[in-house]
């Protein structure tokens, strides 16, 4: 009967666990720490989701299509460079915002799940960006490559705090990335 008062569903699960991961980190999300969350023992969350595991793709789906979701309002009626930079700071904005989610959002996912389609819609997004430099296959998956790098890694460095002790600010060296990202689409080098 403590599961109706605690009103425990998957969803609800989810949630939970992906405000714990912001505050814990994502590495810290563990079925006991939702379970203390909600006042329940662990076997009381077991009847919705299998394990931890899964309730941490559960947290990855919900990154996933919040960050798309995110991504495709800043890209709405942009092309270019503009698009590319909207794409950039929803990108960094979210992780910034979302710390544990952003860090869910970057695990390996079984490509039959939710959270797969969530990733596939932002690799389809950066293809739509791609598309206003004009980039062919295989080029194209290259330069999806490069951008998720670079996204993935200035973001992860700036959380880690890898750039408070640099005379520049994030901001300016974030900000002529995207210069030279958009360089490097325009000026595509030929396969050698």
């Amino acid at each position: 009967m403590r599961m109706a008062r605690a009103g425990l569903n998957a969803e609800r699960l989810t949630r939970a666990a992906a405000e714990l991961a912001d505050e814990v980190g994502f590495a810290n999300v563990t079925v006991s720490a939702l379970a203390r969350r909600f006042g329940v023992q662990d076997a009381s969350l077991y009847s919705h989701i299998r394990n931890v595991q899964d309730l941490k793709a559960g947290v990855a789906a919900l990154a996933l299509a919040e960050l798309a979701d995110r991504a495709a309002g800043a890209l709405a009626g942009r092309a270019g460079k503009d698009a590319l930079v909207a794409f950039a700071n929803a990108y960094r904005d979210y992780a910034n915002e979302h710390p544990g989610r952003f860090a869910a959002a970057q695990i390996e996912l079984d490509a039959e799940t939710a959270a797969a389609s969530a990733a596939r819609r932002h690799s389809e997004m950066t293809r739509a960006i791609l598309r206003g430099y004009d980039l062919s296959e295989p080029d194209q998956t290259d330069a999806v490559r490069l951008l998720g790098s670079v996204f993935s890694g200035y973001v992860s460095l700036e959380a880690a705090g890898g750039f408070r002790h640099h005379p520049r600010e994030a901001d300016a060296s974030w900000s002529r990335a995207l210069d030279a990202l958009d360089a490097v689409l325009r000026n595509w080098p030929p396969a050698s």
